[in-house]
């Protein structure tokens, strides 16, 4: 018990993915969850029937095929794998972006995030983003592949030069968390990262007004 105390210690963190900040992410989490809990219960299933087979070893009662080769080898895996490629697909799906959304410019380079919000304002290493409402990242970059990623908020998505990519994020409370990019992209990789700032509506409607050009 101990032990578990502390590795579920870890789990939080501005870039724990454990530790959700929004519904896109938090679906994410259940999805990890549900399958660490049927991990440990196949695990206890695989030394239950390692037990068995040592108990029972020098037996000459035959083995049943259909239950080993065909239930446990073919079915038990085929309907475990299958049920959890519906969920990661219904999670999937939920980060897409349909309906009315605030759109931000997110712009990767070697090795800076740059940001630009819809009246015209930018930020560089830091994205502004308001509580309880959906923001569309069009993302792109200047020079190589990057991938933006945003732990407690959503899943990563890549930025590809010449192509915008959208991700819909949808930040639940006002605070501040921290974002990265996913995909190698040279000797600077391990610093490009950037800040998250979740506004309040009278922070949010005060930041645009102060940022305006």
């Amino acid at each position: 018990m101990v032990f578990c105390g502390v590795a579920l210690a870890g789990c939080e963190g501005a870039l724990s993915t454990l530790d959700p900040a929004g519904p896109h992410a938090a679906s994410v989490a259940g999805l990890w969850w549900s399958m660490f809990g049927g991990a440990l219960m196949l695990a206890a299933l695989v030394w239950a029937l390692l037990l068995l087979a040592f108990r029972r070893r020098g037996a000459e009662r035959p083995a049943s095929r259909r239950l080993w080769i065909v239930g446990l080898g073919l079915v038990l895996p085929g309907v475990v794998l299958s049920s959890l490629l519906l969920v990661a697909l219904k999670v999937g799906s939920g980060t897409l972006p349909r309906g009315e959304a605030l759109r931000i410019e997110a712009q990767a380079s070697r090795w800076t995030w740059t940001f630009v919000y819809p009246d015209g304002q930018a930020s560089e290493g830091v994205l502004h983003l308001p509580a309880g409402r959906a923001v569309d990242l069009g993302i792109t970059a200047t020079d190589v592949i990057h991938s933006l990623w945003i732990p407690r908020l959503a899943g990563k998505l890549d930025a590809i030069p010449g192509k915008a990519n959208v991700l819909r994020l949808i930040a639940s409370e006002p605070g501040r968390m921290q974002g990265t990019c996913a995909e190698y992209c040279g000797p600077g990789h391990a610093g490009h990262g950037f800040e998250v700032v979740v506004h309040d509506a009278a922070d949010w409607a005060a930041w645009l007004a102060e940022e305006r050009p």
